[in-house]
């Protein structure tokens, strides 16, 4: 009997290179010249040391130490991070276990793991990451106007027939 193709559901190596399309296009977080990753730590390599840079910096093997910069950090799927990170927009799909911050984003990407503590505006999870430690969300870059107008309608949600409320001035 026929029966449909099973979809593959892991990502190809290069979706996080993909993903950079969806990163946030500020002067931090993009290379000045192009969009293309400026260093690349491949699979199998090893690295122990601190690493600082500007741009986007793609690391597919496994790192003991520092990252700094204000610029993209891409994680790849088979890395392994024991690091203090600190960068603009982190966008990870294997394991980092250390402290992690991030000045704009950070976004987990299946099958992430991450171990320690996260300071950031913005996160997202995606299903199938796993996240063990402390969440501290800072204050987002950009702020949002909080001002209420002097006097606001309302209206009652379970009775249409009620008037129209004037918030009192505080």
């Amino acid at each position: 009997m026929w029966q449909p193709e099973k979809q593959d559901t892991r990502r190809s190596p290069q979706s996080l290179s993909d993903m950079e399309g969806s990163i946030p296009s500020s002067p931090n977080t993009r290379p000045e010249s192009n969009e293309a990753v400026v260093a690349f730590v491949g699979k199998g390599v090893e690295f122990k040391g601190m690493i600082s840079y500007s741009g986007t910096v793609r690391i597919d093997g496994f790192l003991d130490g520092e990252i700094h910069t204000e610029g993209t950090l891409l994680v790849g799927e088979e890395a392994v991070l024991t690091a203090k990170v600190s960068a603009g927009t982190i966008v990870c799909m294997g394991k980092i276990t250390g402290d992690v911050v991030a000045k704009e984003k950070i976004k987990l990407l299946a099958p992430a793991v991450l171990n320690g503590g996260v300071k950031t505006p913005m996160i997202s999870v995606e299903d199938g990451v796993l996240f063990n430690g402390t969440l501290e969300m800072t204050q987002a870059i950009r702020e949002v106007s909080r001002e209420v107008p002097r006097e606001v309608p309302l209206r009652s949600v379970d009775d249409s027939d009620v008037a129209a409320i004037r918030r009192a001035n505080a």
